[in-house]
């Protein structure tokens, strides 16, 4: 066999594994890997003020850290606490582990250790706890679907689902309603 015949048998050779390697490759599935959208913004030690359509105070919003998501325009904030005002402008105290809070400000989300204090000049004092409380600033309203504890001054409810009136201090729990009343003395 002359030089010719053997290089070329070396060449049929390298493109024979060169070709096999790049079929094996291909074969393999691509790695899927999940990206994590990074946020639009982050704030540390922040005071908020979100305004309604109308320009009015929706609420304020203080907390350690916020991040805006990029792809829906929602906020998801650490151990939040929102001031919603009421009709008269006194402002309800809601505090949180969690919060997030929808791109239009229409809602917001509660979740963990969540308590509500009503206006310090409410006549009748209430504080409402529970894990999960979602709030639409817009229509002075509370919701929760799941066990509510409410206290006020010789009263404390429970029940399970609960829907508040955030302008009148009105809360209704709709179900499973246990409560107790102890009279003050006179």
């Amino acid at each position: 066999m002359s030089w010719r015949g053997v290089l070329t048998l070396v060449l049929l050779a390298a493109a024979i594994v060169t070709g096999w390697s790049a079929w094996r490759q291909r074969a393999e599935p691509p790695a899927t890997t999940t990206a994590t959208a990074r946020p639009d913004y982050v704030l540390h030690d922040f005071e908020l003020v979100a305004l309604d359509k109308q320009g009015k105070e929706a609420f304020t919003m203080r907390a350690p850290e916020l991040t805006r998501s990029p792809d829906d325009k929602t906020l998801s904030i650490a151990t939040p606490l929102f001031l919603i005002p009421d009709a008269e402008g006194e402002r309800w105290e809601l505090r949180s582990k969690t919060g997030w809070v929808a791109a239009d400000n229409s809602e917001v989300r509660l979740r963990g250790d969540v308590e509500a204090t009503s206006p310090p000049s409410d006549p009748r004092p209430t504080v409402m706890k529970t894990e999960q409380l979602n709030v639409f600033p817009d229509k002075d309203e509370a919701r929760s679907p799941v066990l509510v504890t409410v206290t006020s001054p010789a009263s404390t409810m429970q029940g399970t689902g609960m829907r508040a009136d955030l302008a009148t201090n009105r809360i209704e729990l709709l179900s499973k309603v246990n409560m107790s009343y102890e009279p003050t003395r006179r």
